[in-house]
């Protein structure tokens, strides 16, 4: 038996959206789905507070609600549900570990002032050994399409080879955006950039022809882009159903830090976000 999928559940109204499509992707995967949802409990000198007032109810009742609603949504879908109490971003990591990935969700894109991400994700997306999925709350099914960002100044193997496996599951083509391309310190003009562009589309093919022939009936298409990053990978992302990115391992921080590239994607990406770990 496969590695579970694993979805991190609050009282929030993202949460609902996130075991949606971690349950579509279960299905997909043929994997087990198991929803956790980390508190903290009360200390031992706390008083003890009426039934229906009881956090550990209400957290149970949650998890109940939602099994049974993603029981009747996914029919044979296999799902779990626990309460973990523990601080939430120890308890989600530690679930991450054995887990085939992770899923969160997110605010929707309109939220007042654009804060689309808490703490918490940002410390997961940071530290997470496993892939973790931003699911946003407003985000609808798109296509099966699938478009991953490719550094070529990184190593890219274990997020081309998640990226190729989801377009292949979902019969989709895959997009392998390279943005910056033409751009290198001290060098300017038209013939520099050429150069730079010629090298960028080399190495990409380089890099991607190994999956292509590990997965030739996924169709594969380049785009090569000479704006910034961040801005690059999003204008190729509008018509997917999924954006891949690769995060270099980071040394632990109190205050975590993403990149431009995945802190973009994760507030405008028109689809849910994967953030694999590589390295």
């Amino acid at each position: 038996m496969g590695a579970p999928i694993v979805v991190g559940v609050d009282g929030f109204a993202e949460s609902p959206p996130a075991a949606h499509w971690a349950a579509r992707e279960a299905l997909l995967r043929d994997l087990r789905l198991r929803l956790i949802h980390a508190w903290n409990p009360p200390s031992p000198q706390a008083p003890t507070l009426p039934h229906e007032d009881d956090l550990c109810y209400w957290a149970q009742r949650l998890l109940t609600d939602l099994v049974g609603e993603l029981r009747d949504a996914h029919p044979g879908l296999r799902v779990s549900a626990e309460l973990v109490p523990r601080e939430t971003v120890p308890a989600l990591l530690d679930a991450a570990r054995d887990a085939e990935m992770l899923v969160l969700g997110s605010r929707g894109r309109g939220t007042p002032g654009g804060y689309l991400l808490g703490s918490t994700g940002r410390h997961v997306l940071a530290h997470g050994e496993r892939p973790v999925i931003m699911v946003h709350a407003d985000d609808r099914p798109l296509t099966a399409d699938v478009t991953v960002g490719v550094c070529l100044r990184g190593t890219n193997e274990e997020t081309l080879r998640f990226a190729f496996d989801a377009a292949a599951r979902r019969g989709g083509a895959l997009r392998a955006v390279h943005a910056g391309a033409g751009r290198s310190a001290g060098t300017s003009g038209p013939e520099n950039e050429e150069s730079g562009e010629a090298g960028a589309g080399d190495a990409l093919d380089a890099a991607l022809r190994p999956w292509r022939e590990k997965y030739p009936g996924v169709p594969v298409a380049e785009a090569l882009t000479s704006e910034r990053p961040a801005l690059g990978v999003m204008h190729t992302a509008p018509g997917s159903g999924l954006l891949v990115l690769g995060r270099e391992e980071t040394e632990p921080d109190p205050v975590p830090c993403l990149g431009s590239v995945i802190h973009a994607a994760v507030h405008h990406a028109p689809c849910p976000v994967a953030v694999v770990p590589c390295g």
